[in-house]
């Protein structure tokens, strides 16, 4: 038996002028080499659990569909796809059908839209795939495939992850890969389209297990550079740092998504230094209070550190760890305004690195039911642009076409190269100013 895992990778913006800029600008063409290079941790883990008398292929696909189908001779393919790809992924798995090949498909826009996505596939997952996948084999084996296998009411625990199978990639053909330290988050951002859409519970990955993984990376690629598939890091300061001590003896780099509140820790942040973290990306989302009022709906919490984000990122950054700090445009009660107003921050606060994206109501979301009973999605089930770059919505504060035209303006600011040099010109000057105040005061 041959079974093939397919990522859909390489999203890319509908709108033609980002997509130029994008070839252009050195900000730009970091960030989207960065997205575009990840591999799919979820099919690689599905492939660790699939039983090892069956023969497995990992495949990224990031081009369009044809009449060629990667890889042959399967019996079995699972398909992953980000929203903006889904289109492709059910043009291949038509393909795959239409050949004989039996196809599985998984994820979170197949478990927002599972009456789309079984239209295209002969199974699929909605919530997590860990706790499905075993089933779906033995039924497969057995010639009694079910259509739906939903674990949304399983307990799965990820003491009991299977070790992702990471020697089916060619790590050449990436410049960083993917372990998951962690599952979920405690907040309730409405336009968040991470795993809280499968999974609303909290989950943390025993230690020992994260470092086998690493391991196990290491195996393959020497010197790693590692980036934590969290939707949020550091949640669970405790165990945190009960990882980043572990991690100091690893000898990696690494990378992570978390929130501002880690400068508030300043023996996280060395410890976090200590073990390697070169960059954090957090989303600080806006830096006006009309734009944050609302956005996380359990407490409003980011709305209520935002007094304190540039003190934050002065903290962190004199550590050594540089923040990219994540910016969304086009938020409710947000005008034409918020463009000089991210510029100004970015130019005041020091930030090293600045990644903007327009607000895109991803289905599953709180926000995409919202918009959908407002009346202000313009394109029904037009994923395509689910690509955090193009409008497919109304904004309330300020036409469709400004919104555009604002972002593309500030993306061509941000990330020309004379002010990526600059920020980060600041950055190092300002790191050295630290350290030299530090050992002056150390040695007085």
């Amino acid at each position: 038996m041959k079974i093939g895992f397919v990522a859909m990778s390489g999203v890319r913006a509908v709108n033609q002028r980002l997509n130029e800029l994008g070839l252009t600008l050195p900000g730009f063409v970091e960030r989207n080499k960065t997205i575009a290079s990840l591999p799919s941790l979820g099919l690689l883990t599905l492939a660790g659990l699939t039983p090892h008398d069956v023969t497995v292929q990992y495949i990224e696909f990031p081009g369009d569909v044809g009449a060629d189908l990667p890889g042959k001779d399967f019996d079995l393919v699972a398909i992953s796809s980000f929203s903006a790809r889904i289109k492709d992924a059910y043009r291949l798995a038509d393909l795959y059908r239409a050949d004989g090949v039996k196809v599985v498909l998984g994820g979170l826009h197949v478990s927002a839209l599972p009456a789309e996505a079984l239209q295209h596939a002969d199974a699929i997952v909605i919530g997590e795939g860990e706790p499905a996948w075993p089933i779906l084999m033995d039924d497969f084996k057995k010639g009694r495939l079910q259509h739906i296998y939903d674990t949304r009411k399983s307990k799965f625990c990820l003491a009991d992850a299977p070790m992702p199978r990471f020697e089916l990639l060619d790590p050449s053909n990436y410049n960083r890969l993917t372990v998951q330290t962690q599952r979920g988050c405690p907040y309730r951002c409405d336009f968040c389209a991470s795993s809280v859409t499968i999974s609303d519970t909290y989950k943390i990955k025993p230690v020992e297990k994260v470092i086998s993984e690493i391991r196990r990376i290491k195996d393959i690629w020497s010197e790693p550079f590692i980036e934590f598939a969290d939707d949020n890091s550091f949640v669970n300061k405790v165990h945190s740092k009960r990882l980043l001590h572990a991690l100091k003896k690893e000898r990696v780099r690494w990378f992570t998504e978390t929130d501002i509140s880690i400068a508030d820790d300043d023996d996280l942040l060395e410890l976090m230094k200590e073990s390697g973290c070169a960059q954090v990306l957090i989303g600080l989302e806006s830096p006006s209070l009309a734009g944050l009022n609302g956005i996380e709906n359990k407490s409003n919490w980011k709305a209520k550190r935002l007094d304190g984000y540039m003190r934050s990122i002065e903290r962190i950054q004199a550590h050594g760890i540089t923040v990219n700090g994540c910016f969304v445009l086009g938020l409710d009660s947000t005008g034409p305004e918020s463009f000089d107003e991210v510029f100004h921050f970015v130019e005041e606060s020091g930030l090293y690195e600045v990644q903007v994206t327009i607000m895109t109501p991803f289905p599953g979301t709180a926000l995409y039911d919202r918009l959908h009973s407002e009346g202000r999605i313009l394109h029904e089930n037009a994923w395509e642009l689910c690509t955090l770059f193009d409008v497919n919505y109304q904004p309330d504060k300020m036409s469709r076409s400004s919104l555009e035209v604002g972002f593309q303006r500030l993306v061509e600011k941000l990330y020309s190269a004379e002010v990526t040099h600059e920020r980060r010109r600041r950055f190092r000057h300002k790191l050295r100013a630290s350290r030299h105040s530090h050992q002056s005061t150390t040695t007085a």
